[in-house]
């Protein structure tokens, strides 16, 4: 069984009297380890998928069955804990809480998993010096650049040891050089740690560092492709 198994997935939301129909029919596989890019433009659906895939949503229409488990039939607390257990987020905006420590901003998912402080400490720690920020630990974001922010974001989706990290635009608000930074170290995390990455981008260059790229058009693959680097 795939990791990831969607089948017929369906998204409508009611407008004006009729349903504004998102998503079309989704069904695709992705297996563990695998470094998947989803391309598509403005209102494509993509956006959509990615929350549905992060259990942020629930499809109106479809099964979504994740490492084994039906997704679209469990309870909000459910899903939290899915979330929390089996996902890592990283976003276009970095979303740091402000005027709080990178290791801080780091520790968060483990304050939800009540991990004893100690445990805390320590995971988060490892987590910055993997990428490459063990200088910047106390620094607050706004003493951070934007490749350094999105670098505490990474580690704080690493540090519960996610299978799964979702990044959504990651590399939107950095320069170029930045960008190429991030993207090695996705790359490392999934060929040295075996996390499965599913990157959202609309960004050509950037989708080039996945293996796969699936493209969205009108809510429907377009495309879904083996990258040969």
């Amino acid at each position: 069984m795939a990791l990831i198994e969607l089948n017929n997935i369906r998204k409508s939301y009611p407008l004006d009297g009729f349903n504004l129909e998102i998503l079309k029919g989704i069904t695709l596989q992705i297996e563990q380890g695998e470094f998947v890019a989803i391309m598509g433009p403005s209102g494509s659906g993509k956006s959509t998928l990615m929350n549905i895939l992060g259990c942020l949503d629930k499809p109106t229409k479809g099964s979504y069955t994740l490492d084994g488990r039906r997704v679209e039939k469990l309870s909000a607390d459910e899903l939290a804990e899915i979330r929390n257990q089996k996902i890592g987020f990283v976003f276009q905006g970095f979303n740091l809480l402000s005027r709080t420590s990178a290791i801080e901003n780091v520790e968060l998912p483990m304050v939800y998993s009540k991990v004893p402080e100690a445990e805390r400490v320590k995971r988060a720690t490892e987590a910055l010096e993997k990428v490459g920020l063990k200088n910047r630990m106390y620094h607050q974001p706004n003493q951070l650049s934007g490749g350094q922010q999105q670098r505490v974001a990474i580690a704080r989706a690493v540090v519960n040891e996610a299978p799964i990290i979702f990044a959504d635009e990651p590399t939107g608000n950095l320069d170029t050089k930045m960008s190429v930074e991030i993207m090695d170290l996705f790359t490392r995390l999934n060929k040295e740690l075996g996390r499965t990455i599913i990157l959202v981008t609309h960004e050509e260059d950037i989708a080039k560092y996945a293996d796969r790229i699936i493209k969205i058009v009108d809510g429907e693959i377009s495309s879904d492709e083996r990258n040969c680097k």
